[in-house]
């Protein structure tokens, strides 16, 4: 006999005391099991609004950290990826409250000792300035809670300003000509450079680069990194393959796919390859690698083909990169725990860290408040009308001008919180914003017109800089 329990996301249940829901939970984790190993459906089928709703995080979370008793948390698979998120924010608050904490106490004993990891840059060199004072910082620094401050500009970094600093930073780190990356120009995804790295200053400015993308997780930025989902799936240690190299490298992922499904009788006529192969170095130049000793005298067969792909994925993945990465990986985990990200899966870390890109304005309408205006005000339903006639570019620009990024949160838009406040009566101003709040400022502009042109004037400043009014 199968017991059911009805989850209302609204009755004042509890949950975890309720026999037969945690009997189905664990049954789900069997049917879950399964279809990790088979695929049978998407992973996204298990999520469970009701229960994601229902449940305590401040009951549920003192549970899981102590491994004592029930906790939804050890069955992750239930929630979706913006509730992983909030776990995940939550450890990291505690953490920053510790070190805040800390700071005042070693202050009062040892002198003064700030609370913040403060970084100061000047934006025309943004990463220099950055890796410089990340070097000198402690452990216990990096997990303070981070501001960033321009120089020359008067802005006060609650949030907003690490958002344009972080974009500024993924910007300049993934220029060719910075030479961290190679990019491919079908997916335009990058990967390390394929090169077996020992020089020791190289591999410091990896370790920072992977500090700075753990300083955006531990801050809650969302980055547009062009990693392909096989970096979310090393971090998290799960194995990648070659649908992983056809996402990078498009091109070679065919091949290969197609060197497994050839039958026919002229193969070793085709295929008159070795187990050396060759690839792109840092340089442009030609380098050659041995799959196996002495691979230039193994011919590939069809009964060895299937070895041959799965060590080119490895060479690919790990092994020409096995240096820089680990330098890297270094440089993430000392910000962000370790243990915290084990309730995510690649795709739902990866979309943790990069956000969302598809932007629906709809859900962002639907969820906006307002301040000082009502839903239904004349210049609320101009404004809306406006920005869905927009052009995708000019709406990250008008995103980017309110919060600080042009991309949606994990989640989607849905899940932002907008803000629309009264700036005052009609005027020639322009519209302004406090992206650490993600608040707009609209004046009560006398025509639909003057709306349109002082607020896509207005964003197309977007990257002007922060000052206080």
């Amino acid at each position: 006999m199968i017991r059911c329990a009805i989850v209302d996301a609204k009755a004042p249940v509890s949950l975890c005391a309720d026999e037969g829901i945690v009997t189905a939970i664990s049954f789900m984790e069997l049917l879950n099991d399964v279809n990790n190993d088979n695929n049978f459906v998407s992973f996204e089928e298990f999520y469970n609004d009701a229960i994601k709703d229902a449940i305590s995080m401040k009951e549920d979370y003192p549970r899981w950290k102590a491994s004592s008793g029930f906790s939804f948390f050890n069955y992750p698979f239930l929630l979706d990826s913006h509730a992983k998120g909030d776990i995940l924010k939550i450890e990291n608050m505690i953490t920053m409250r510790h070190e805040l904490q800390d700071s005042f106490f070693r202050a009062m004993f040892i002198g003064v000792n700030s609370p913040y990891l403060h970084l100061e840059v000047r934006r025309d060199n943004v990463v220099r300035d950055s890796v410089a004072q990340l070097a000198t910082k402690t452990t216990h620094d990096l997990k303070k809670q981070l501001r960033v401050t321009f120089v020359g500009e008067e802005g006060i970094d609650d949030g907003g300003i690490q958002k344009e600093f972080f974009q500024l930073v993924v910007k300049e780190i993934f220029n060719p000509n910075h030479g961290m990356f190679q990019n491919d120009p079908e997916s335009r995804l990058c990967w390390f450079t394929k090169e077996y790295i020992t020089d020791n200053g190289v591999l410091e400015e990896y370790m920072l680069i992977g500090r700075l993308l753990g300083l955006a997780i531990y801050n809650s930025n969302t980055l547009e990194i062009p990693f392909p989902l096989a970096l979310f799936k090393k971090i998290l240690h799960t194995p990648v393959g070659l649908n992983d190299l056809t996402e990078l490298d498009p091109e070679l992922g065919r091949g290969l796919k197609k060197l497994l499904e050839y039958d026919n009788d002229d193969f070793q006529e085709l295929y008159d390859w070795t187990f050396q192969i060759q690839y792109d170095g840092p340089y442009g130049n030609r380098n050659t690698h041995d799959l196996k000793p002495n691979g230039a005298s193994i011919p590939l067969t069809k009964e060895n083909r299937s070895d041959f792909v799965r060590l080119y994925v490895d060479f690919i993945f790990n092994k020409s990169v096995a240096t820089a990465f680990q330098s890297f990986m270094e440089g993430v985990y000392s910000v962000v725990d370790r243990e915290s990200l084990i309730v995510f899966r690649p795709e739902e870390f990866q979309q943790l860290v990069v956000g969302c890109s598809e932007l629906d304005f709809k859900a962002l309408e639907n969820n906006a408040k307002y301040e000082g205006w009502e839903e239904d005000s004349p210049i609320i339903k101009q404004f809306w009308e406006i920005v869905h006639d927009m052009s995708i570019e000019e709406k990250k620009r008008l995103l980017f001008f309110t919060t600080g990024s042009d991309r949606a949160p994990v989640g989607g838009l849905g899940n932002l919180s907008f803000v629309i406040a009264r700036n005052g009566p009609d005027s020639d101003r322009l519209p302004t914003s406090h992206t650490c709040y993600n608040v707009l400022l609209l004046n009560e502009y006398a025509t639909k017109e003057k709306l349109e042109e002082r607020l896509k004037k207005a964003i197309g400043f977007a990257h002007c800089g922060f000052f206080l009014l």
